[in-house]
């Protein structure tokens, strides 16, 4: 009986915030603002870590993985946090997204967000995306196996070595290219009880049907609502622009669980590259605010 007391009241608490959302989900923006590309008055700062971990994707061995970790300006073990773990694509590294160089644009925008209250404090992890470390050039196992080691070792990782709230309703999962195949695939489908807010930017043809997404989250049911699929691709994105269309127009019928109030496709000129990417972290962060 406590047993289905909990699971209810967990599907209530579910649901409370999945509504509440809903009504705050603003627009996507069409462009980054210039002033957002410029060093914040107040920002965040940038550390390189080193975690514990095993090679999924191969013989189990252990290893030693890396990612940079981003902490929101202020930052404090008296405060809890979110957490979004943002990937990056096929050929780059925990280092793809540039926020340890002096002049990171995706750094810049995160830090006017939040500085401007349009964005939550979010602790930004950007690991190493393949399983056991860097493989042969073109096999997406590694980064297909990633998911172990996201469940396992990294998120564990995270939560004992900074202050983070450590729920789902917490959470995020976001990538390019790559990494928005790797949640969709990994983060959508295999883990919907750890995060609940999804950014996919620039999706390639790795991604799986709508229907398999849907099989996924219908198994994994109420208790794990999808607060937020925000997807974006450039129109000119001769890699990527035919999976991701074809997954946003797919998707709505074959999935009941993603409601048009926490689903949001954006096409927008441009190719497979930061010019896209960079505009779908801005989107993602304003509307994953809460």
């Amino acid at each position: 009986m406590r047993r289905f007391a909990a699971a209810l009241a967990a599907a209530v608490l579910a649901l409370t915030v999945s509504a509440s959302f809903a009504e705050k989900l603003p627009e996507p923006a069409d462009r980054v603002p210039e002033e957002y590309t410029r060093p914040a008055e107040n920002g965040g700062t940038v550390e390189k870590i080193g975690y514990p971990s095993r090679d999924y994707a191969g013989g189990g061995a252990e290893v030693t993985k890396r990612a940079v970790v981003y902490l929101p300006y202020g930052y404090t073990e008296e405060n809890q946090y979110d957490v979004l773990v943002l990937c990056h694509g096929s050929a780059g590294d925990e280092n793809e997204w540039g926020f340890t160089k002096d002049s990171s644009i995706a750094r810049n925008i995160a830090d006017h967000l939040m500085e401007d209250g349009a964005a939550r404090p979010w602790i930004i992890v950007m690991p190493d995306g393949r399983s056991g470390g860097r493989g042969e050039n073109g096999d997406i196992r590694p980064f297909l196996r990633f998911g172990e080691e996201l469940r396992n070792d990294l998120l564990p990782w995270i939560d004992a070595h900074y202050s983070t709230y450590g729920t789902r309703e917490h959470r995020g999962m976001a990538g390019l290219s790559i990494g928005a195949v790797q949640t969709v695939n990994i983060g959508l489908c295999e883990c919907p009880d750890l995060f609940a807010f999804f950014g996919a930017f620039s999706v390639t043809r790795s991604v799986y049907p709508a229907e398999r997404i849907a099989a996924a989250l219908e198994a994994a049911g109420d208790e794990c609502p999808v607060l937020l699929f925000y997807s974006v691709c450039g129109q000119q994105d001769k890699t990527a622009y035919a999976s991701a269309k074809a997954l946003a127009e797919n998707l709505p019928g074959a999935c009941g669980q993603l409601t048009a109030d926490h689903r949001v496709w954006q096409e927008v000129p441009g190719g497979h590259d930061f010019s896209v990417w960079y505009l779908g972290l801005y989107n993602f962060l304003r509307l994953a605010a809460n």
